[in-house]
């Protein structure tokens, strides 16, 4: 595995990979309550993007298309390491986007595409514009991240803290800003789709916008909250991906 850009938080089992996105401004820190609370067996990977954490010195991806591929082919060693073993991706808000990008570029190579998708927190691509964030300055990104939640408010507070996060936070919102959906097949993978019922960013029936973009069986989950609603329902959450992942081994 490339301890640059992917990160375990857990001993590998020997069942399915799973391999998470963080959101804008996030880092694989962020699923570290979630493979704890996912059952022993899987083998969850989160993805490290450049420009967070130990990964500060190196300049953050401004396209979200190239930040795709870049995961693409860091992840496709590791995959053609262990052709046998079902995966499925995972991403939250924008990395719900990185995600299904990364999928679609490792669906049209050689190696087997991702089994599942499980996409939370934000609409398909088609149907929900990000073109807006590209207006956004330091104080209106700033005030997005305290809306949404998920960021312990006193962190917003400290300068320094500030200063450090500010540099991803501009790259992604940029990224964000400038993608557009350029068309394409959708995938043959199954997709669980999950959100909050009171997410501020996209609504239950514009979550529901990603079946047009998967051939195979597609599944909304509704919880309780607003955009950071899975860290308040872990278990519910590895629920749903159990039962994606077992929904997939019994269909193969």
């Amino acid at each position: 595995m490339n301890s640059t850009w992917f990160r375990r938080f857990t001993t590998p089992g020997s069942g399915p990979r799973l391999v998470c996105f963080p959101h804008a401004g996030g880092s694989a820190t962020a699923y570290r309550t979630l493979a704890q609370a996912l059952p022993a067996d899987l083998d969850v990977v989160c993805v490290q993007y450049p420009g967070r954490q130990d990964r500060h010195r190196e300049a953050p991806f401004t396209d979200l298309t190239l930040l795709a591929g870049a995961v693409a082919d860091e992840l496709a060693p590791m995959l053609a390491a262990d052709p046998g073993r079902p995966y499925a991706l995972f991403g939250h808000s924008m990395g719900s986007l990185v995600a299904f990008e990364t999928a679609r570029l490792l669906a049209r190579g050689p190696l087997p595409g991702p089994q599942r998708l499980f996409l939370s927190g934000r609409g398909a691509p088609d149907a929900h514009s990000t073109a807006r964030f590209l207006r956004y300055d330091d104080e209106d990104m700033l005030a997005e991240v305290r809306r949404l939640g998920g960021t312990t408010p006193s962190m917003l507070d400290d300068p320094d803290i500030v200063e450090m996060v500010l540099p991803a936070l501009r790259a992604d919102y940029r990224a964000l800003g400038t993608y557009a959906w350029r068309g394409g097949e959708p995938l043959a993978a199954a997709v669980t789709v999950l959100v909050g019922d009171s997410d501020p960013m996209v609504t239950v029936q514009e979550a529901g916008t990603w079946r047009a973009h998967s051939r195979g069986d597609v599944v909304v989950k509704v919880f309780p909250g607003g955009h950071f609603y899975l860290f308040d329902h872990l278990d519910g959450i590895a629920a749903a991906v159990t039962e994606g992942l077992l929904a997939e081994a019994a269909a193969s």
